[in-house]
Formats: structure tokens, C-alpha cells, sequence
């Protein structure tokens, strides 16, 4: 150790991040958002990350290889999963599922839930209870896997939670009416989602909390052309950056476009995609899948789009919205997600849409209006200026940690 790494651990507070996946090849909304935070801390204090060695949520399948290692100034903490996400896991889930919207709900029967969808890692756990006297704080991120569920209540007192919640089945699980009245202060991501906290957990009124988001800032200068040319992608099109899941209604965002073409042909309008894939993608010559990409191109692909498009019914923020906003990019958004329907009410930078008819109605209005779409690429980027500037939100983040 040297001298200023010395001085570091003296007169810096020590905190800890815990997410369930944690490396640059991560791809995850709550995942991306814990890094960004975590690079930030370091500024202010020494920052651990303590995850595991998983890559891919499917199967939680060990990928890492070391035990630790440092990624921008970040000491990341990696831990086994024992057991691999259990085959009957949607068996399981559905079963229960069935059970609870009846009112039929149990803390024994969600802790076997927990430990089936994983990642089933008891080491990071003990890690988390064997060590919690070296940190000043641990901050939680999302509620639903087994690191925070079974994490927090061993540094309760030392707690920050960040639950990325939003209205879905799982939130009204029986183990979370006691899981959320254990931190000792909440970082919200949107004031929709502290209502809906404060609304199904009472007592969470009293304990502390902020309302923050996330920064956006651009790793590099976009450069529309470069990416054009290099996916070989020609006329207008809309974007969907993020997992491609059922989870995310995907295949509903397929069936929408796939429809919209047929009836709408003289647009040529394209849908690329960006992100992993983890459901099927239809054939159709408009429909493009990137996969995986760097941040520059995927910066570049959102500069050049028509629209930011994103179908989920459930966002607790949603980071890529964010980024298009802070390109001018307009969004186009399930209005059900009252956290999305929330970004575009606020901004007037977006529009929303609850079924197909209202979807295509939307894409009309954006080729056909060119001066109120120019103010919507206005506002979409004054919205992110007025709301998610990094400095304001890494002082709030310490003045939380300062208080524990």
C-alpha cells in the first residue's frame, strides 16, 4: 500500500455498493446506474463494490474469474453463485404469482422464490455480515434479488436503499413490509416512485430520503454519419437501447411496428435495436438488432434517431430515456409506466401511448409536425439540464452517507 493510499483509508469514509452484476460488459438498467454512482463516490469516499461473478441474469452462471479487482477506481468484490437460476423457477414463480393476487402470501414460500431466481450466493452474504464494521455505509440497489433481501437486514443500521421500485407483482410480496422499514435512509430515483413506496409501505414516510435520479453525461461527441455507415443504416428511424425481453414487452414493440409499416409504408421508418437479446426477434427487413455495442456507437445511434422508443410497463427511471433526452432525442413511451408517462408530462419532450392506434398516432404526429417536434427536441434536452445534473446529485448522495 502506498502513502497516499495510506492517507486515503484515513480520512475517507468507506462505503459499499451492492448489486447483483457489476462490470463494464454488464448490461442492466439498475446494474449501469450502481457503476455510474460507485465512479462518481470515489471523489469523495473509498468506494467497494461487492457482487458476483455473474454476467448474465438468465442463469446467473459464474463468469468472472477474480476474487477482486479495480475498474475506474472502483474495488470490486466478486462472490460464487452457489446454485445456478432453478429450471423450475417460472413454474414456481407463476405458482406463486397465482397465490399472492389472491392475498395468499408468505415469507417461507418467498424466501424458496428468492433463492430460485438467484443469484443464490451466501458467500457475499457472509461476506456482507463478517465485514460490516470496516464501512461506514452500505447502499443497496434494487429490492428484488437475493443480495438485498438477505444482505440488508445484517447492516440495517448502516443502510441506504435505493429500491429502483416500481408498481409490479413482486413489490407486494409479504418479506418486503418488513425489508422496507429496515434502512436508515431511501435515495428515491423519481418522485413517482417514493409516492408508490410511501403508499404500500406507510412507515417508509418517516425514515429518510431524497428524490435523485442519475447525471447524464456523453463519453464522447456522437457521430451520426460514422454509425450510419458502419451498420449500413439509411432513412429515419426510432431506437430501443436495453434489454430485449418479454420483461421489457418487446415482442408487444414487434408486433406494434411490424403493424405500423404495413399501414403507414410511406415513412420507410426503421426500428434498431440495441442490447442483448433474450427473446426472439422477428424477421423483417425494417426490424435491426446491434447486439451489443460500445458507448460510442450506441451514443452516435441514439443522436441519429427519429425517436427513442421504450414499451416497458415497468421503469423505476430508465437511464437510456435519460440519454436520448440529453441528445434532444424525443421519447415515445408506454403510458402505463407512470415513471415514464412521468418523464414525458414533465419535459413535454416526449409522448406516450397505451395501445396501438395511439402508437401510430404518435409516429404520424412526429413526421407530420416538424415545428412542434423541433420543441420537442428543445425541451427533452432542457429537461435533463434542469433535472439531472451530476454534481447536484453526487452532493445529495453525500450528504445521505454523511448522515448515517
Amino acid at each position: 500500500m502506498t502513502t497516499g493510499q495510506i492517507e486515503k483509508s484515513e480520512t475517507m469514509k468507506k462505503i459499499a455498493l451492492v448489486n447483483q452484476r457489476y462490470g463494464l460488459e454488464v448490461n442492466g438498467g439498475s446494474e449501469y446506474y450502481t457503476r455510474l454512482i460507485a465512479e462518481r463516490l470515489t471523489k469523495a469516499f473509498e468506494v467497494d463494490v461487492i457482487t458476483t461473478r455473474a454476467i448474465d441474469y438468465t442463469d446467473w452462471k459464474n463468469h468472472y474469474t477474480a476474487d477482486e479487482e479495480d475498474i475506474n477506481g472502483v474495488h470490486v468484490r466478486r462472490f460464487s453463485v452457489d446454485k445456478l437460476r432453478a429450471k423450475d423457477f417460472n413454474e414456481y414463480n407463476g405458482a406463486y404469482l397465482s397465490r399472492a393476487a389472491s392475498g395468499d402470501t408468505d415469507t417461507a414460500a418467498e424466501q424458496i422464490w428468492f433463492e430460485k431466481q438467484g443469484p443464490y450466493s451466501p458467500d457475499a452474504v457472509n461476506y456482507i455480515r463478517e465485514h460490516k464494521d470496516e464501512y461506514d455505509a452500505f447502499i443497496f440497489v434494487t429490492y428484488l434479488y437475493y443480495l438485498t433481501v438477505m444482505g440488508m437486514p445484517e447492516v440495517a443500521e448502516k443502510s441506504v436503499f435505493i429500491p429502483t421500485a416500481h408498481e409490479e407483482p413482486f413489490i407486494h410480496f409479504k418479506t418486503f413490509e418488513r425489508l422496507f422499514t429496515l434502512p436508515k435512509a431511501f435515495v428515491f430515483l423519481t418522485d413517482e416512485e417514493k409516492a408508490l413506496v410511501n403508499g404500500l409501505f406507510p412507515e417508509t414516510a418517516e425514515i429518510p430520503s431524497k428524490v435523485m435520479g442519475t447525471g447524464v453525461e456523453l463519453p464522447c461527441e456522437p457521430d451520426e454519419a460514422s454509425f450510419r455507415s458502419k451498420f449500413d443504416i439509411t432513412g429515419d428511424y426510432i431506437i430501443y437501447v436495453g434489454r430485449i425481453d418479454e420483461g421489457k414487452d418487446c415482442p408487444m414493440l414487434f408486433r406494434y411496428f411490424t403493424e405500423y409499416r404495413k399501414r403507414c409504408p410511406e415513412h420507410g421508418l426503421k426500428l434498431v435495436l440495441m442490447g442483448k437479446a433474450v427473446c426472439d426477434i422477428p424477421k423483417h427487413p425494417d426490424i435491426i438488432s446491434l447486439g451489443f455495442v460500445s458507448e460510442e456507437d450506441k451514443f452516435s445511434g441514439i443522436a441519429g434517431a427519429k425517436a427513442l422508443v421504450l414499451p416497458s410497463k415497468f421503469e423505476s427511471l430508465s437511464i437510456s430515456v435519460l440519454e436520448a433526452m440529453t441528445l434532444s432525442v424525443p421519447v415515445i413511451v408506454n403510458g402505463v409506466c407512470e415513471v415514464l408517462k412521468g418523464h414525458c408530462v414533465k419535459s413535454n419532450g416526449g409522448l406516450y401511448y397505451k395501445n396501438y392506434f395511439e402508437f401510430e398516432g404518435i409516429l404520424r404526429y412526429i413526421f407530420s409536425h416538424e415545428g412542434e417536434y423541433a420543441l420537442m427536441r428543445k425541451n427533452a434536452k432542457k429537461y435533463i439540464d434542469d433535472n439531472y445534473r451530476w454534481e447536484v446529485i453526487i452532493d445529495s448522495f453525500k450528504e445521505v452517507i454523511d448522515n448515517i
